[in-house]
C-alpha cells in the first residue's frame, strides 16, 4: 500500500539532497524545526499544505513539480502508465536535455 507521507517525504529528500542542502539550511529557511523537517522527510509526520508551500520555497522548487514527482510515483506503485507532460528540462530526476 502507498503511503502518501513516505513519497512526499521521499521527494523533498531527493530535492534537498540534488541541491547540495542539509536538513539545518531548509529547515531554516523554511521556518520549521530541524526535527519536524527531518520526520516528514522520513514519512513519519503529514505535512500540511502551508509546510509543504515553506518547504518548496525554501528549496526555490514549485509545489506542483513536487506534487507531480509524487503523483507519479503513486501511478506507477499502482502500475499506471504516467503520460510525459511536463518539459524534460523541468523534470527533477532527469537530465535536462541540451539543444
Amino acid at each position: 500500500m502507498v503511503v502518501l507521507r513516505r513519497e512526499i517525504g521521499d521527494v523533498l529528500r531527493s530535492a534537498r539532497q540534488r541541491q547540495g542542502r542539509t536538513l539545518r539550511e531548509v529547515s531554516s529557511a523554511a521556518r520549521v524545526s530541524l526535527g519536524y523537517l527531518s520526520e516528514v522527510e522520513r514519512g513519519q509526520k503529514e505535512a500540511s499544505s502551508e509546510l509543504l508551500g515553506s518547504i518548496c520555497d525554501a528549496l526555490d522548487t514549485p509545489l506542483s513539480l513536487i506534487l507531480r514527482e509524487v503523483s507519479d510515483r503513486v501511478a506507477v506503485a499502482e502500475g499506471l502508465d504516467i503520460p510525459d507532460t511536463i518539459p524534460a528540462d523541468m523534470v527533477m530526476d532527469r537530465v535536462p536535455a541540451r539543444v
